[in-house]
């Protein structure tokens, strides 16, 4: 688990002002910043799973966070992909708005890693000061530290 979201997070791909308060359109807004990535072999086909796995289930997790994913043939690796919205974006079925996006793509090969990302995304987001330095990060640069360095004190050993 060590180090999993320092592979993944790129400030290149994190949005620090999501224009859209409307879940498809938000949701398109950050999955675009996954359109070229390398590790992405048909763009457009990820983001139909996407948009269809969204459909099925919630993919709000509370505190104002949602993780829309997909695991798809699309991908030949883990993407990740944030939008952080001050206004909020309306998540109307689940009746919650959302300020942090994380949309992630994972092979359909590869479900551990896909749990392993997950799982640390949520016990990050538990800690409600992490949260609250994830909106208040000034640049992507420092949002990309605030969610390494939290990961990296969750696989610091216990004293």
């Amino acid at each position: 688990m060590t180090g999993l979201l320092r592979t993944l997070i790129d400030p290149a791909r994190i949005i620090l002002a999501v224009q859209s308060t409307r879940r498809t359109t938000a949701l398109n807004e950050v999955a675009r910043r996954l359109a070229g990535h390398p590790l992405v072999s048909n763009y457009a086909g990820f983001y139909q799973e996407l948009l269809a796995r969204d459909r099925l289930d919630t993919t709000c997790l509370g505190n104002e966070i949602a993780l829309p994913h997909a695991r798809t043939e699309h991908v030949t690796g883990l993407v990740l992909a944030v939008g952080r919205s001050p206004a909020g974006v309306n998540f109307e079925k689940d009746n919650q708005t959302v300020r942090l996006l994380f949309v992630l793509g994972t092979p359909k090969n590869n479900p551990m890693a896909y749990l392993q990302v997950v799982s640390t995304l949520c016990k990050i987001f538990k800690d409600a000061a992490n949260r609250e330095a994830l909106l208040a990060a000034p640049t992507p640069e420092a949002f990309a530290e605030v969610l390494i360095a939290a990961e990296e004190r969750l696989s610091a050993p216990k004293s």
